[in-house]
């Protein structure tokens, strides 16, 4: 049976941290090595640097345990007009070279959600 984790939370610097490690914590949960477990913690950090630079002010993240891990990132509360840059590039790039799972939404234009998963 999977078992759900939701964090909502604002998206600012401050609070990557506390996700980085909730995200180390999720990974150590469902038994994945740490070095996947690093990969992991890259890929939930530059999801959320791709939406804040899209423009939301505020990011939910659901944590779903099973097998694996399963990721879902979606953007909240937009406000700001996107400020694409040539790290969002960068930051797709480092996404696919480290999952072979992951799915981008987008809403005008933008990335407005993101999924992945390890250990699946």
């Amino acid at each position: 049976m999977d078992e759900k984790i939701l964090l909502r939370f604002p998206l600012k610097n401050d609070y990557l941290t506390t996700v980085r490690l909730t995200t180390g914590g999720m990974c150590s949960l469902v038994g994945i090595d740490v070095e996947t477990s690093e990969d992991c913690k890259v890929c939930v950090t530059e999801s959320l640097l791709l939406l804040k630079r899209s423009g939301y002010t505020a990011a939910e993240i659901a944590f779903s345990c099973g097998e694996g891990l399963r990721v879902d990132i979606a953007g909240k509360d937009k406000s700001g007009a996107p400020a694409p840059s040539e790290e969002d590039e960068i930051s797709c790039v480092l996404l696919g070279a480290l999952v072979d799972n992951l799915n981008m939404e987008h809403d005008g234009g933008v990335i407005s959600a993101l999924s992945f998963g390890f250990g699946i």
